[in-house]
């Protein structure tokens, strides 16, 4: 029997009465063995990242419950069961909750209330999101790179309904060089000893915004690296008083950039402010969609430890700090820290929670399951990473169909368009027989927008090479298996590219940049010299994934729509979804020549190009 809505969110708000929380206990107010004498006092900063529009644990993409093969469980309003367990622990006065960043970005509730019943529309909602962070009692909250995919307004909009400061000491003003958000808050902690704790949180988000969303952003907005404005403020905050430092950062701790050298700093360089910059005594992380329950970094300045932790993604986890503070030498003293993560999957969907928002999830899931058209085939992603499959030949079809269109007329009508596109979910579905708008959706789940890139037949062999990288080199003869041969290097499947327009082949059994082989257009090898039109993403065309070249292609065309919309208005329009009409094999997999999979569309053998045997 299909799954009740209603049903479901009262049973699971209805079954939170009691949750478990391992090592969550109050520490012994005596002190430790081996500890230094004087007056102790004991506090905790509770975080999240990474929420991307989860409020309860429910996929608009499946429609149902959410679950995965480790049994996770997402949202708000679990996140908000697990904050009050530990509140009710510790003591309220003694808590405070952070988050770092990514929070109205990622499903269709907060795709919603950004472009169907927008919060910046007169008389509009407030976001969910909002609502549901003001409830749990959010103190601050830096900002993520995917907070400014709707643009400013609407983030500005966001920022107003929350009742808690938006951070980012690195994101400035363009045109003064200051901070355009609150760079860092401090509050006051009671103690039983009189003087109170100083405890002072800095918000620093990711320095890609600038090419991510350029389009947003450029003339209005710049983004120093983490260091260089972490440098700056934590002695100011030092200097104001601060007892406990704690920097929220949207920045994974690998110290690598997806987009290489196109910005002078560090994308994921969390655990390079924890190095360089002292003063700081812990790091709630962010951007990666890693687990790290405790991470420690020695200060190269002080030879102290910072502690960094980064929760699951979508509030699968809640990160705990517990910090021990002595009163010594007229001041309170940071003596200890350590940190874990709590598990959402163990707590029930708070009921507040639930009452608060049922009415905007309602609505989200009546507009997702709106019929648009109907589909002659079934057919599903999970194969996309290693085979060349009809859904995403749809979406590099309609990408395609779109650039050519705009480019009608114009002096780049005849150069032949070529269209890449990923497999961002490997669960994506479209179904035989009706096609709703979250099906469509799934197969796109970002806010991309299309543009259109002009590349040499050279740069677009090394763009290919590049994208080949994602798989691990396996050598000839020997069964493969699929579950370990993608995601080499940790390589995400959203920066593995295929391509269509033109047929290749990709031997695995090569090392990478030497895997391109019999790459042809119109059953012609391609030339060095030769000329194509890409139609691109907005991220990957801004660097994302660190491809050669399309960053710094010439734009011959570009759009504010969503690709996502783009697909849906093409299934409303055409009605039916034929693959017949789209699908072909223009890539596979080989080792030494000989293919690695049988390939459903290996009857329509390369567009009938000779060079590809």
């Amino acid at each position: 029997m299909p799954l009740d809505r209603r049903k479901f969110l009262g049973r699971s708000a209805a079954t939170g009465a009691a949750v478990a929380l391992a090592g969550t206990a109050t520490v012994a107010a005596s002190p430790a063995a081996g500890r230094r004498p004087g007056k102790r006092y004991e506090f905790s900063v509770l975080g999240t990242t990474d929420l991307h529009g989860n409020v309860f644990n429910w996929d608009y993409f499946t429609d149902a419950e959410f679950d995965d093969k480790d049994h996770n469980d997402i949202g708000l309003a679990k996140i908000s069961t697990l904050v009050k367990q530990v509140r009710a622990d510790r003591g309220a006065r003694d808590t405070l909750l952070i988050d770092a960043g990514d929070t109205i970005q990622g499903t269709q509730l907060s795709y919603y209330y950004a472009k169907v019943d927008p919060i910046t529309g007169p008389g509009g909602p407030v976001h969910p999101m909002a609502r549901a962070m003001n409830a749990i009692g959010y103190d601050a909250a830096a900002l993520g790179n995917h907070e400014f995919n709707y643009g400013i307004t609407v983030l500005r909009k966001f920022a107003e309904q929350c009742d808690f400061p938006l951070l980012g000491a690195n994101a400035l003003d363009a045109r003064t060089a200051r901070p355009a958000f609150a760079p860092y808050w401090m509050t006051r902690l009671r103690t039983p000893f009189g003087r109170p704790v100083r405890v002072a949180v800095l918000g620093l988000t990711n320095p890609g915004i600038a090419l991510w969303d350029k389009a947003h952003v450029q003339g209005k907005l710049t983004f120093p690296g983490l260091v260089e404005q972490a440098a700056k403020y934590v002695p100011r905050l030092r200097s104001m008083g601060a007892d406990v430092v704690i920097v929220s950062a949207h920045s994974g701790t690998s110290g690598t950039s997806s987009y290489g050298d196109l910005l002078p700093h560090v994308e994921n360089a969390a655990a390079q402010v924890a190095q360089r910059v002292p003063g700081i005594d812990a790091i709630l992380v962010g951007h990666a969609h890693a687990e790290i329950p405790e991470y420690r970094v020695t200060n190269e300045e002080t030879g102290r430890e910072v502690v960094l932790s980064e929760p699951l993604k979508w509030g699968q986890r809640l990160t705990v700090f517990d910090f021990g503070l002595v009163w010594e030498r007229g001041r309170w003293q940071v003596e200890s820290v350590t940190s874990k993560v709590l598990n959402s999957n163990t707590a029930a969907e708070d009921p507040e929670i639930v009452r608060l928002l049922t009415g905007e999830h309602e609505k989200v899931v009546s507009y997702v399951n709106q019929v648009i058209g109907t589909s002659a085939r079934r057919m599903t992603a999970d194969e996309a990473p290693y085979k060349d499959t009809p859904i995403i030949d749809l979406i590099n079809h309609v990408q395609a169909r779109t650039v050519r269109a705009a480019l009608a007329g114009t002096e780049h009508a005849k150069v032949p368009v070529l269209s890449q596109a990923s497999c961002f979910s490997r669960t994506a579905v479209v179904p035989v027989g009706e096609v709703t708008i979250r099906e469509v959706a799934g197969l796109y789940p970002f806010e991309n927008t299309l543009e259109a890139r002009l590349l040499t037949g050279a740069q677009l062999r090394e763009y290919l090479e590049h994208s080949a990288r994602y798989y691990v080199r396996t050598p000839a003869g020997g069964g493969v298996d699929p579950a370990r041969l993608t995601n080499a290097n940790g390589t995400p499947d959203y920066n593995y590219d295929a391509v269509s327009g033109v047929t290749y082949e990709i031997d695995i059994a090569k090392e990478p940049g030497q895997r391109i082989a019999k790459l042809c257009f119109e059953g012609r090898p391609v030339a060095d010299d030769a000329r194509f039109v890409l139609a691109v993403n907005n991220y990957r065309a801004s660097g994302g994934g660190n491809f050669p070249h399309v960053a710094t292609a010439k734009q011959v065309w570009s759009t504010s729509e969503e690709i996502r919309n783009t697909i849906i208005a093409w299934v409303r329009a055409k009605g039916t979804i034929d693959p017949e009409e789209f699908a072909t094999q223009d890539w596979k997999l080989t080792r030494d020549g000989a293919p690695v999979f049988y390939s459903p569309l290996e009857h329509r053998p390369y567009a009938q190009c000779p060079c590809c045997g």
